[in-house]
């Protein structure tokens, strides 16, 4: 009987969401001022946070993060899909990710950087933060190595000379997230 009840109510919940999420979406373009476009910033703020509900299923936790993303890759110049796959690959869009050797939050920032800033308050989970430091540090990677993609995405990861971290970004960039410019 529980299970009727439930799968009766899936579907109008799911229909009475819809104005919600349009409306959800609506105020995220409003917000996405790294767009030259409202009607592109609608596009890709859809399309990416379709591509993210296997990952994350609440919708406005969803748009918040790919708003966030486009915002701090537009700002660092680099490609937000890219960036969509470089978190994909380094803490699976988890904010609370930490790994063995202490890179915290969604790209997986070392902790190390915020005194080299001279802001131990800075909190590597806040996902703005984080998207700030990692945007900017593999820019700057991007940068150092004239444009190489995969020995920036290596010097990002610490694993300069290999290629396997690359690749994967690489994967998860083209099985996923990519989008043709």
């Amino acid at each position: 009987m529980l299970l009727a009840c439930t799968a009766y109510a899936t579907p109008s919940t799911r229909q009475a969401s819809e104005p919600e999420l349009r409306e959800l979406l609506m105020k995220t373009v409003v917000d996405a001022d790294s767009f030259t476009d409202r009607f592109d910033a609608q596009v890709w703020l859809l399309d990416m946070s379709t591509r993210l509900e296997p990952i994350i299923k609440d919708p406005q936790e969803r748009l918040e993060l790919v708003r966030l993303v486009h915002q701090e890759a537009t700002r660092a110049g680099l490609r937000p899909d890219l960036v969509m796959a470089v978190i994909h690959t380094e803490s699976r869009f988890n904010r609370f990710a930490v790994s063995s050797v202490g890179a915290q939050g969604i790209m997986q920032v070392m902790p190390f950087w915020k005194a080299e800033l001279g802001r131990p308050q800075d909190n590597l989970t806040d996902i703005a933060t984080n998207l700030r430091y990692g945007c900017t540090i593999l820019s700057h990677y991007l940068k150092r190595e004239n444009g190489n993609l995969p020995r920036a995405l290596a010097r990002y990861n610490g694993s300069l000379g290999q290629t396997w971290y690359s690749n994967r970004v690489h994967d998860h960039w083209h099985s996923r997230w990519y989008v043709r410019p």
